[in-house]
């Protein structure tokens, strides 16, 4: 990385999170997120996607030290060091998919996801969705709980525990996952081009009501819904050169279930 002279710290309201802040902040200081050369995040990897969120705009690297559970998204906490270790760490770029969803009302929605897009049924009644790719219909119709679309970071959440393929980082694919899938009963997804552009048709959708979510972001009564990844937006997140991002997904695909 650059020369990293100027860290903001931001940290989750949980008390663990707080108190560190307090002890960094009482080391190094703290700068304002548009002065500073990099962000470090303090708590887990949902910390990290809101900060995300929070920060794309303003093009800074994010160093994350997990004080949450899993922290797939961030270092190990260590109070010692933290210059050192920013300056020292290696970046790997991101870019979230950009959603387009039009509701039953007309309102159009634009969110970035840095995980994913699930759209997901509303009621009892199932989704029933036309998939097109690149403006050639792929399937006329799903029946399904709902149906997702991941980027390469976030294959390893959601779209993992809905059964999707976890794929590696410089794949330069992007998962379409279906969720509890009743016809066609052996459709399993497929892997799609970075580059296509993705589009779900809601069928009778006063009916069969379905929202759409981009990370955190939701939008209920969609009736159509275009994604493709944004190329305009992108983020940098900083590793210790022993946690390499890339290798933590790629072993994923390994792990034991």
């Amino acid at each position: 990385m650059a020369d990293i002279q100027k860290i903001a710290i931001h940290a989750s309201h949980k008390p663990r999170a707080q108190k560190a802040l307090e002890e960094l902040v009482g080391r190094y200081g703290n700068h304002k997120p548009e002065e500073a050369d990099a962000i470090v995040v303090l708590g887990g990897d949902g910390s990290m996607l809101r900060a995300l969120h929070q920060f794309a705009e303003l093009g800074k690297p994010l160093f994350g030290m997990n004080l949450g559970t899993l922290g797939f998204l961030l270092n190990d906490y260590k109070a010692e060091g933290l210059y050192e270790r920013v300056n020292a760490a290696n970046g790997f770029e991101i870019h979230p998919l950009q959603m387009e969803a039009r509701d039953t009302a007309g309102a159009i929605h634009n969110e970035l996801a840095f995980n994913e897009v699930s759209l997901l049924r509303e009621t009892h009644s199932s989704a029933k969705i036309k998939i097109t790719i690149d403006g050639t219909v792929r399937l006329e119709e799903i029946v399904c709980d709902g149906i997702l679309l991941s980027t390469p970071v976030g294959s390893t959440a959601y779209n993992s525990s809905a059964g999707g393929q976890i794929v590696p980082l410089n794949a330069n694919v992007l998962p379409l996952t279906p969720i509890s899938v009743f016809r066609p009963r052996r459709w399993q997804g497929a892997l799609l081009s970075n580059k296509a552009v993705i589009e779900f048709d809601v069928r009778r959708a006063p009916e069969r009501p379905v929202s759409a979510t981009a990370d955190a972001k939701e939008v209920r009564d969609v009736v159509h819904v275009k994604i493709q990844e944004s190329r305009d937006v992108s983020c940098t997140l900083l590793f210790d050169p022993d946690n390499h991002l890339g290798e933590r997904i790629f072993a994923e695909q390994f792990a034991p279930q």
